[in-house]
């Protein structure tokens, strides 16, 4: 006796049904990616770091954003006199966020993200956050701030040209 195996209609019907989705958590995940395209590109310009208010060190700075993994990533390579930094930006669906994960010297990190009016904005806490956005100029503007009596103030602030 010969034994043919003929899968049944309901294991077809899941088998279409997961690669449908996972096929579809790709493409939401890629097009959550596509909307951070404005910080793509090989940017220099100039760090500025701020001491109750004022400046407090300036020093020249570079860095390479671009798409990895078939766009499924975005890794920032920042390099400067006072930071060398590798990060690595993702869409998690399942939180329905960006996560940002910062690669430094002497360990990482791992921030969830958003994106709000034109702005990239990571936060580490509630009471810091770091702001990405492209200007009118076609410059690309990075800065930090911290929540202190009820004000944000910027400590760092980078803006570049390509």
């Amino acid at each position: 006796m010969k034994l043919i195996y003929k899968p049944s209609n309901t294991l077809f019907a899941m088998l279409l049904f997961l690669a449908s989705y996972f096929a579809n958590a790709q493409t939401n995940g890629n097009q959550q990616m596509a909307k951070l395209n404005f910080m793509i590109g090989n940017w220099v310009g100039t760090s500025t770091s701020y001491k109750n208010g004022k400046i407090n060190k300036q020093v020249p700075a570079s860095q390479v954003i671009s798409y990895k993994v078939d766009q499924n990533i975005i890794t920032i390579d920042l390099n400067s006199e006072t930071l060398k930094l590798h990060t690595v930006i993702y869409y998690d669906d399942e939180k329905q966020s960006y996560l940002y994960n910062p690669y430094y010297n002497n360990g990482s990190a791992k921030y969830t993200a958003i994106l709000k009016d034109d702005k990239f904005i990571v936060s580490p806490n509630p009471e810091k956050r770091f702001v990405f956005q492209l200007l009118e100029d076609d410059s690309f503007r990075e800065y930090g701030e911290v929540f202190k009596d009820g004000v944000w103030l910027v400590y760092f602030e980078d803006n570049f040209k390509k």
